[in-house]
């Protein structure tokens, strides 16, 4: 069985299109976990991180509904934990020191997938996925956001980035009382044009972490030089500490496609 523990139900719209698209019929569990990484942090500490990260979800947390994991007596059912959660550092309850600590230390943590899991991140958060320009768009390698904008960053990305209007470019429709797709309305021609989109997505993403690890605005050499502690670590001191406390706007998805297929 592979888990994956996405932050909150948006992300899982996006998953279950990859998962349509892109993956072969397999075991798969989603979890949301319906709070941002600094809480998944607060209980991984309770524990000393020496808990896993199912038993901590399952044990610790209340589900709206069904707990998706209350079946999950043994961890080692479990193959694979994928983790995805936004950077989200305009986060007003902690210092962007102690949240830029965090996350480092989460990602150190959640390093691998078939240990304790593998932790990947979004800058600002999901909806980066929208901030492009048609695609492809050969100017992504440059668009960043200013932590002072990120508060009403949902607006903001709809002025500076206007052209996809929401999600329905990348993301097939969803009936969001169920969360299952709504595949009925969805034709051929579309599915292959969302599809099609996602190559780009890829594209440019990995290309544009690429840059921010290496300074090249193109596909890597190897896989291992856009890691997420890499790519965290570069935002850190290309961007979020300079004068005007930036980050450059990347989105998981795509960087977890590039990877998961071999």
């Amino acid at each position: 069985m592979i888990l994956f523990v996405f932050e909150g139900t948006d992300e899982s719209y996006v998953f279950k299109t990859l998962e349509h698209l892109f993956f072969k019929k397999n075991e798969r569990r989603i979890c949301c976990f319906n709070q941002n990484i600094y809480e998944l942090f607060r209980l991984m500490q309770a524990s000393d991180f020496t808990e896993d990260i199912v038993s901590v979800i399952r044990d610790r947390r209340e589900f709206d509904g069904k707990n998706p994991l209350a079946d999950v007596t043994d961890v080692a059912d479990i193959s694979e934990v994928y983790l995805f959660f936004d950077y989200d550092f305009q986060n007003a309850n902690i210092s962007l020191d102690e949240a830029n600590r965090q996350v480092e230390e989460m990602l150190s943590f959640f390093n691998d997938e078939n240990e304790n899991g593998k932790l990947y991140i979004n800058y600002p958060m999901l909806e980066s996925l929208r901030c492009t320009g048609e695609l492809p768009d050969k100017n992504y390698v440059n668009y960043d956001v200013k932590r002072e904008v990120c508060d009403n960053f949902k607006h903001w990305l709809t002025i500076e980035y206007p052209f996809y209007k929401s999600m329905d470019f990348a993301v097939l429709p969803v009936n969001r009382k169920s969360g299952e797709l709504r595949l009925s309305k969805v034709s051929s021609d579309q599915k292959n044009r969302i599809k099609n989109n996602w190559h780009f997505l890829k594209q440019q993403n990995v290309s544009k972490a690429n840059y921010i690890c290496t300074g090249r605005n193109e596909m890597p050499a190897k896989k291992e030089d856009v890691s997420q502690q890499s790519i965290f670590e570069n935002q850190l001191t290309k961007y979020v500490q300079k004068d005007d406390c930036l980050v450059a706007i990347l989105n998981a998805f795509p960087l977890f496609l590039y990877e998961y297929f071999k």
